[in-house]
């Protein structure tokens, strides 16, 4: 087993968390994502700030960028999660709104070390309760 930090939890082995797939992370009364997305580990917050929706079912996606008047080209290939309900984009790694610098997710550092992924959170390991994330279509 890997000897982890005071504020790091151990969430699953890294097989067990496949590109695409993600976890929930509940410690007491805050719930935390983690998601590998192309071999890269992100964590943020479960809760949209909008109206509560539950992030762990947003899509992971890139955005339309501006380039020249009227043209458009995709861009941040899977950087942002998309909320369910409304669509807000948040940046993964700044935990950032598209539409708001006064809206943002918070963000958590996660890791793999030793064949386990290790996320940077306060809680005890014993108080925490991890569950994988079903997709209505998987």
């Amino acid at each position: 087993m890997v000897t982890k930090p005071k504020n790091e939890i151990v969430v699953c082995k890294a097989e067990e968390l496949p590109n695409g797939k993600r976890k929930i992370v509940a410690i007491k009364n805050m719930s935390i994502v983690v998601v590998n997305v192309e071999g890269k580990l992100q964590a943020f917050n479960s809760t949209c700030p909008h109206q509560g929706a539950p992030l762990e079912f947003g899509s992971i996606s890139g955005v339309m960028e501006a380039s020249d008047p009227q043209q458009y080209k995709y861009g941040c290939h899977d950087k942002f999660v998309k909320c369910p309900l409304h669509g807000w984009a948040f940046d993964m790694d700044t935990g950032k709104s598209l539409f708001s610098d006064k809206v943002k997710i918070k963000t958590f550092s996660v890791r793999e070390e030793e064949g386990y992924i290790l996320l940077s959170a306060k809680g005890k390991q014993e108080d925490v309760v991890i569950s994988d994330v079903q997709h209505a279509c998987e």
